[in-house]
């Protein structure tokens, strides 16, 4: 047995079935765990499912810390880490007992039962689900409508090191003190950070994200070399502050949850003078434990410090007041009325242009239409040939427009593996332009459908002379799975 099976309180029982499945006793409920011995790391490190449950159990005060009361979507690994999951909304029918759920409304005004993980119970029944990512809502269950918790995300760019992040981290968290916040910092488990900030349940959605979006603007200017607040990818450099993971039904992995990367790595919390020092590949299945022993964990006092957003809204609106209004939503969000335009600053003048012509177009056809309706009530007595010799304004002609940001797809497709092959035959296609291409001009778009993940990868040709840029082709691969319904 890879872990303890006795945790601060928690009794755990293991017991041979003959279909080979598990049952753990925790707490006076009976979970099973099916297919113990499956293994969901397989290359760099050996994890069975079984394995990942004793993690999570070594871990439960600190990982039920930041999802209790919390609705939860179920991002479900079922062939293992190493194998794409897929996201499930929707609790899954013949629920146990110690599970139990909420009723949530989604942007759409569809709702869905999610389940509320509250026990030691709960978290290892999702965990057999394939569920090594916990990704709860802002939200808790008694109060659905208003977040209690601020969400940061420092998402490093292509080629941007863990120094930066790092950096960018602790200007982060002297922009949330100078505006009465106390933010609680952890690795993202992959390469980024994530602050989580505890705030009163007082309002909207709509409102924290204006907060949010407020707040990594700030950074950007104390920190314009490193940081951005831009949502195009083509625009932004350094760390990306994605103040759209505060919109409704953004999710984010939660403390202690376990990231598919080959070594096992995890959700880390930290205290910020650990930040500076820390390293992500450190906190793993097999290192966490010894740490939660040791330390506890670092995010234990994060409910007592509830602060409030009324100093970000009054930075919100001198923005607003100096004309930096409100920023791009997620593409499935219904637009926004103060939104600026939702096209990407590549293909902003091409659309800018298609838009203009058809408006010719119908102001041309309308007034041709017009003339001659015209010519039939005022002069009836004139004859058809006259009335054809009305001139009509001339058929607009569409001027091609250089594109800001020459970018071309080259590949997607619900395979990782498969688009990245496709990126490599690309640049063996195109070795001249291949040579011009910056890390930061290859831009890799990981697409989450209703219950499906896909990726796209995109090259910004902008340092390719022009004569040697390729034109857009059919991607290789081409397989995009929103086509059928587009």
């Amino acid at each position: 047995m890879l872990f303890a099976n006795v945790r601060d309180g928690i009794y755990l029982k293991a017991m041979a079935k003959p279909d080979d499945a598990e049952l753990l006793t925790l707490d006076g409920h009976t979970v099973r765990i099916s297919n113990p011995t499956k293994l969901y790391f397989s290359k760099q490190v050996q994890l069975s499912k079984l394995d990942i449950v004793r993690y999570f159990l070594d871990v439960a005060p600190g990982a039920l810390g930041g999802i209790r009361n919390r609705p939860i979507v179920l991002k479900r690994f079922v062939n293992g880490a190493e194998a794409e999951p897929f996201y499930q909304k929707r609790a899954p029918d013949n629920l146990p007992a110690y599970v139990r759920t909420v009723t949530l409304s989604f942007p759409s005004g569809r709702t869905a039962e999610e389940c509320v993980l509250d026990n030691p119970a709960a978290l290892a029944w999702a965990i057999n689900l394939g569920c090594i990512e916990l990704h709860p809502h802002p939200v808790l269950a008694t109060d659905l409508d208003h977040p209690n918790e601020l969400r940061v995300d420092l998402d490093p760019g292509p080629g941007v090191g863990w120094g930066e992040v790092r950096d960018v981290a602790m200007v982060a968290k002297s922009v949330l003190e100078d505006h009465g916040l106390t933010g609680w910092p952890k690795t993202s488990g992959s390469r980024g950070i994530h602050v989580n900030v505890r705030i009163e349940p007082r309002w909207t959605f709509t409102e924290v994200r204006r907060a949010a979006l407020a707040f990594a603007r700030e950074v950007e200017r104390r920190a314009p070399a490193l940081a951005t607040s831009k949502w195009w990818k083509e625009e932004r450099h350094g760390v990306f502050l994605d103040y759209n993971q505060n919109a409704k039904d953004r999710t984010t992995a939660s403390a202690y949850s376990v990231r598919p990367l080959p070594d096992a790595r995890v959700s880390a919390p930290l205290a910020w003078d650990e930040v500076l020092t820390a390293n992500p590949a450190d906190f793993t299945v097999f290192t966490m434990p010894a740490r939660f022993a040791a330390v506890g964990d670092p995010h234990a006092g994060m409910d007592g410090a509830v602060g409030s957003l009324d100093a970000l809204f009054e930075l919100a609106a001198r923005d607003e007041s100096s004309g930096l209004g409100d920023a791009p939503w997620p593409p499935h969000f219904a637009k926004g009325d103060a939104e600026p335009s939702r096209v990407a600053p590549s293909r902003a003048k091409k659309a800018t242009a298609a838009k203009d012509f058809n408006a010719q177009l119908e102001e041309g056809f309308g007034a041709k239409r017009f003339r001659k309706r015209a010519v039939a009530l005022t002069a009836p007595a004139v004859s058809a040939e006259a009335a054809a010799a009305v001139p009509s304004p001339e058929k607009p002609v569409r001027k091609a427009r250089a594109s800001r940001m020459p970018l071309i797809t080259v590949a997607q497709s619900p395979d990782r593996a498969a688009v990245d092959a496709g990126l490599e035959r690309w640049k063996q296609a195109h070795p001249e332009a291949a040579r011009h291409v910056a890390v930061d001009d290859i831009l890799v778009d990981r697409m989450r459908g209703t219950a499906y993940i896909w990726y796209r990868i995109r090259v910004n040709l902008r340092h390719v002379p022009e004569p040697d840029r390729p034109a857009q082709a059919t991607p290789d691969p081409d397989d995009d799975p929103t086509r059928a319904w587009k």
